[in-house]
């Protein structure tokens, strides 16, 4: 569980970020070398501490592996009941 602000507002950043790729139809192991670049432009810049880069790398994995994270939902059709 992530527990620092910054890391939590970067793994925000970085799951909104691989939801809306994968709306726009971008395949799993796209999504995976995404954030496997991510995660390495962090380590690059020194954002974070190294312990809170492994964890938030923890974290992202286990969203990606989650299927429900990435399944449409389900639209709900709306009756028209004055039409014949």
């Amino acid at each position: 569980m992530l527990q620092d602000p910054l890391t939590i507002r970067y793994y925000q950043r970085l799951t909104d970020a691989m939801v809306d790729l994968w709306n726009r139809g971008r395949r799993m192991e796209e999504l995976r070398l995404y954030t496997e670049g991510y995660l390495a432009s962090l380590r690059h810049s020194n954002a974070l501490e190294p312990y809170l880069i492994h964890r938030l790398e923890e974290e992202a994995y286990a969203f990606l592996r989650d299927p429900s994270n990435f399944a449409l939902p389900a639209l709900a059709t709306e009756k028209d009941y004055g039409y014949y």
